[in-house]
């Protein structure tokens, strides 16, 4: 059973958003958790390993970290990586430069060396902020331009008679977040997020839901995630709830902290399907479900709902929307492509590949305006230019509209393979196998798994024969990518790869195989 709205979402948007402003001026993201340690104080926030944090023991430790970046030099508007497993370190970075007045930009966790390396050079950061283990990665990284690395011991304890800075604030539409996602030209792109478009996004998500500080939300997916950013870094202190924080997505760890009692439960479909290995995972206490970052198979969602009688609410979103577009919280069976309606203020429409808008019911790609939308990608003018125009944003995917105005999606118009809610753009991956001088051409395609939702499948093209090229091209890939993004498949043969009239490897046949 879903919780079920107490007001007109509409009209708890609009009293929510007059409320966040102060003389005209919008809630600085940087201020939320200040705001929270004002709000909620000694109430818990965090939870991780058996150890609570109250709201004011994090306002503090981020603003004693702030103290010490600023005195290090950082700079307003400065970009700062963070690169952290979840842990109460991640909220100490974060906060500390948001307080500080710099731009966070959180890197995922799994990516190697070589990758790392573009978006220092892209980013060109400040500092680094991350954990001891992960200091030589960074060095192995990009050791003649690294930018000063600080860990957990450049975090102070402050003491009793510490008195927190004013937090600097940027402009409400100047960048506040980088978040990178892997782009389609092979490289990580940095999407630029607004303080707008951050607090926008929270009011929305709340005015559908309408919980507050008496929630306990499961914190399993990365921090470095902005689905996991969004409920548990931005909306978790604006509604004061507590957010009970897993280290990783495993099974000990998700079974140790369940103990705890959530009453709202965020993941990914794979994460679903994990809770449907585990047949009794202890979820008496949670009120709702919801998933987000790739489709839910029915496959899933039917055994979900066998095994503990709870409906999963479906979501949708992007990096570049902040990310929640819609999500369906009705209480009422709906066929798995049902995304929901669209949030409050955001204005939604299905468009022909020439650009023209469709009536209800035709399918079409699915643009959409509001002041959650990104900035533009980081460094990037000419991509932001493919999928911004006039304000709209052009998501790729493919949707109709019901005739009860939920969003329903059919399909992708991009390569896109979603593993576990993260993306995988195929390019990349083929660019790292198309370094083996024995490969003439590659196509890399996503094949559906009902355990993880998409894996990449790699068909090569060789100029000879030779013994163990797939061992071969898997330690290629071992050395350059994230594990995630590593082909679970190669397919390599001497015979021509299917290609369309363009030259290019068709993907449409190697898909049909």
């Amino acid at each position: 059973m879903l919780i079920q709205p107490k007001i007109n979402e509409q009209t708890f948007y609009d009293n929510l958003y007059e409320s966040l402003k102060k003389d005209g001026r919008l809630l600085y993201a940087g201020r939320l958790l200040e705001r929270g340690a004002q709000k909620f104080g000694d109430l818990p926030f965090i939870i991780f390993n058996d150890q609570t944090f109250s709201y004011n023991d994090l306002y503090r430790r981020a603003a004693a970290f702030a103290k010490v970046l600023k005195e290090k030099g950082l700079k307003p508007r400065d970009r700062v990586l963070i690169c952290f497993e979840n842990a109460p370190e991640f909220y100490v970075a974060y906060y500390g430069v948001w307080q500080a007045g710099g731009v966070v930009a959180p890197v995922n966790t799994f990516l190697k060396e070589r990758e790392l390396a573009h978006i220092i050079e892209d980013a060109k950061p400040a500092f680094i902020i991350t954990s001891s283990d992960r200091v030589e990665l960074f060095q192995k990284a990009d050791g003649e331009h690294l930018p000063p690395i600080l860990t957990p011991e450049d975090m102070p304890e402050p003491g009793a008679d510490f008195v927190p800075d004013e937090p600097i604030e940027l402009g409400e539409d100047e960048m506040a977040a980088l978040l990178y996602t892997s782009g389609t030209t092979g490289v990580p792109k940095g999407v630029m997020l607004s303080s707008k478009n951050i607090i926008t996004n929270i009011a929305q998500g709340v005015s559908r839901i309408q919980i507050g500080f008496e929630e306990r939300l499961f914190g399993v997916l990365p921090l470095f995630h902005v689905f996991a950013q969004n409920v548990c870094v931005w909306a978790a202190p604006f509604i004061g709830a507590t957010v009970i924080l897993v280290p990783k997505i495993d099974r000990r760890y998700i079974l140790s902290a369940l103990k705890h009692k959530p009453t709202g439960f965020f993941g990914v479909p794979a994460l679903y399907g994990l809770l449907c290995l585990l047949k009794t995972a202890p979820l008496d206490t949670v009120r709702f479900f919801v998933s987000g970052g790739d489709a839910l198979p029915d496959k899933i969602r039917a055994y979900f709902a066998l095994l503990y009688r709870r409906k999963i609410a479906n979501g949708y979103g992007l990096t570049e929307t902040s990310p929640v577009l819609a999500f369906d919280w009705e209480d009422v069976a709906q066929p798995t492509g049902t995304l929901g309606k669209p949030v409050c203020n955001l204005a939604v429409e299905v468009r022909d590949e020439k650009g023209a808008a469709l009536p209800q019911g035709a399918i079409g790609e699915l643009w959409v305006k509001g002041d959650n939308i990104m900035l533009g990608y980081y460094n990037a003018p000419e991509e932001t230019e493919k999928v911004l125009k006039d304000g709209w944003f052009n998501t790729g995917d493919m949707m109709y509209l019901s005739d009860d105005g939920k969003l329903v999606i059919t399909g992708r118009t991009k390569d896109l393979i979603i593993h576990k809610g993260i993306n995988i753009y195929p390019q990349e991956i083929e660019n790292v196998i198309m370094t083996d001088p024995n490969v003439i051409r590659v196509g890399v395609i996503g094949k559906e798994d009902p355990s993880h939702g998409q894996v990449p499948i790699a068909y090569v093209q060789l100029r000879e024969q030779k013994e163990g090229m797939e061992q071969i091209l898997q330690e290629l890939c071992k050395q350059q990518l994230a594990p995630y993004k590593i082909p679970r498949s190669f397919f390599c043969q001497v015979e021509d790869l299917p290609l369309t009239a363009t030259n290019k490897v068709d993907k449409k046949q190697l898909r049909s195989k």
